[in-house]
């Protein structure tokens, strides 16, 4: 039996975890006496074909193997295989950025009508446009990106990233640690530039916030799932806006 390609698996994905949350959101909402009006949407987001990230791919998916398996399955399956971090061997794919989302009109009727969609898991299913329409590609969209994608198609003033943490932080890890109220996307591509949030940790929640707020949005929160009440009302989580922030 073929194994499923990447744009498949995805969308399998999201089906299953999404109707998880819808249930269980649902059974919530139902608890403290608001009728369930959860909807999973299987989201499409469309990437460019010609995005460079095609011609090097770098985002590492799936199981660990010995290098002499990894280069078995490089030969007989025609992946990208690197060492990471020192944990062993693992296939590695297109990262392409997101464009927009196909479904979109879709969620703004959705929210309009009262309902609370759950759409762009796992950074959504990775499609290309032409005279055709669309298909799926091998890729794997970063996930804060599409969800500042998402947020940009739907006009939110506003999105929440959430994370492990309550608030962004420089020095991370060492005695100069220091937590941060706010940033201006200006300090915050700088503080990006030095290394402070390094790309498997909190770099692409502030890159995706940066991206937001220049395309317009309002302000972009990075706060932790039990913050989040308490950042929406503003005593909480690191808020990124195109003011200079007064720390």
């Amino acid at each position: 039996m073929p194994a499923l390609s990447l744009d498949l698996c995805v969308a399998e994905t999201e089906g299953s975890l999404g109707y998880a949350i819808q249930q269980v959101l649902g059974n919530l909402l139902r608890v403290h006496g608001t009728e369930a009006r959860v909807a999973a949407i299987v989201t499409q987001v469309v990437v460019d074909a010609s995005d460079p990230a095609f011609r090097r791919p770098t985002k590492p998916i799936g199981a660990f193997y010995t290098k002499a398996q990894a280069q078995r399955m490089a030969r007989e399956h025609g992946w990208s295989v690197v060492e990471d971090a020192g944990r062993g061997w693992r296939r590695v794919v297109p990262s392409p950025r997101p464009v927009r989302v196909l479904e979109a009109p879709l969620i703004r009727l959705l929210v309009a009508s009262g309902m609370i969609p759950v759409a762009a898991g796992g950074g959504g299913i990775p499609v290309v446009e032409s005279a055709d329409g669309v298909r799926g590609v091998e890729a794997v969209i970063e996930k804060d990106l599409a969800t500042a994608v998402l947020a940009h198609d739907l006009g939110a003033d506003r999105v929440f990233f959430l994370t492990g943490v309550d608030r962004v932080a420089v020095g991370w890890g060492t005695p100069a640690q220091r937590a941060l109220d706010r940033l201006s996307v200006a300090e915050a591509r700088q503080l990006l530039a030095a290394g402070e949030f390094p790309p498997g940790s909190m770099g692409p929640k502030v890159e995706a916030a940066v991206e937001f707020v220049t395309r317009g949005g309002a302000a972009a929160v990075i706060t932790s799932l039990d913050r989040l009440a308490e950042a929406a009302n503003g005593r909480a989580g690191t808020v990124i806006t195109n003011e200079r922030a007064r720390q």
